[in-house]
């Protein structure tokens, strides 16, 4: 079940984003991280097995720009469409708010392609940078993720 996060999944999402950052999948978040941004958060709750599977963030940067972030979804449960479904709801919600370019930063170029976002450069997205980028211990010379944009 796709659905936005509660204060009862901080933890299991706090566990899922630094279990994919131990294996260089993504960038860590700290728990006051995600508390601070919970209501950005969707979910894929597992109700059978009472389980968060997976998680997707969209925050918004500028009044004209929003970013796709933190998606993850527990290996298992890989290959399904829930990444995909994730990260639909967070555009939907873009969409819902005036949000009509979104971005990613990401190790996942092949999966954002399909969902129609194209490669920028970095540099086309100076709100990111400034808000975020330049306290990440990778930047400006090790960053490795590849920036995407869907203008919608």
């Amino acid at each position: 079940m796709l659905r936005k996060a509660r204060v009862s999944d901080v933890k299991s999402i706090h566990r899922l984003i630094n279990l994919a950052a131990a294996k260089g999948e993504m960038l860590s978040r700290s728990l006051m991280d995600i508390y601070g941004s919970l209501r950005d958060f969707y979910v894929y709750y597992d109700e059978e097995k009472e389980f968060v599977a997976g998680v997707c963030a969209m925050n918004i940067i500028w009044e004209n720009l929003a970013e796709i972030r933190s998606l993850c979804v527990e290996e298992n449960y890989r290959a399904r469409g829930i990444g995909r479904n994730l990260v639909e709801a967070c555009i939907s919600e873009a969409i819902t708010l005036g949000l009509f370019r979104v971005f990613t930063l990401t190790y996942k170029k092949e999966l954002f392609t399909k969902l129609g976002f194209r490669e920028v450069d970095r540099a086309t997205l100076p709100e990111k940078i400034w808000s975020d980028c330049f306290r990440c211990p990778k930047y400006p010379d090790y960053c490795d993720e590849t920036a995407m944009i869907m203008e919608l």
